[in-house]
């Protein structure tokens, strides 16, 4: 007699399906809330590609402009070369009358002068826009390491959550467990 009392306790300590049903269910809302973030998370990473994106646009735009400007330079220096050619006729008119020859000379002089003021000039803006350049280097490339530092921050705390999440659940099976053997 004492054996079929232990069989029958067997039998009602096993869980029946309505409770294993309520224990599935629960485990359910949990998914979802993992779902939720996941898809959060993508959303956020789709948006720092857009940004990265209108960033890349936005250096090519810039790359055209100094490209633009650049061939506003070599059209000034065109204008150069023209001024060189007319002084050169100029010194064939020298050649003939020698006696402007003083005058032109000066006027000469003064013109090379202002030439090389001019280059010096273009030298300092060649300077300025290689020191740009690095500037948009040096910031593109904090933006990068910013960008990374959000994105490992933003992993460890999905990982940390799904940890958290995962004990939880464990907890709740456990606890279902000890109600199926008797234990609360």
């Amino acid at each position: 007699m004492s054996e079929s009392i232990a069989s029958e306790k067997d039998k009602n300590n096993f869980a029946n399906p309505n409770e294993v049903l309520t224990f599935i269910a629960g485990i359910f809302p949990n998914a979802k809330y993992f779902d939720a973030r996941f898809d959060l998370l993508q959303v956020q990473i789709d948006e720092i590609r857009r940004n990265q994106e209108l960033d890349r646009l936005s250096m090519r735009d810039f790359k055209e402009d100094v490209a633009r400007r650049f061939s506003e330079v070599d059209k000034r220096f065109e204008q150069v070369d023209q001024r060189f050619d007319e002084v050169n006729k100029r010194f064939e008119q020298v050649d003939k009358r020698f006696e402007q020859v003083d005058k032109r000379f000066e006027q000469v002089d003064k013109r090379f002068d202002e030439v090389n003021k001019r280059f010096e000039q273009v030298d300092k803006r060649f300077e300025q826009v290689d020191k740009r350049f690095e500037q948009m280097i040096a910031s593109i490339d904090k933006l990068g390491d910013k960008l990374e530092y959000r994105d490992k921050d933003q992993r460890n705390f999905t990982i940390k959550m799904f940890s958290i999440a995962i004990a939880i659940s464990l907890l709740g099976v456990l606890g279902a467990f000890f109600k199926i053997i008797g234990i609360f």
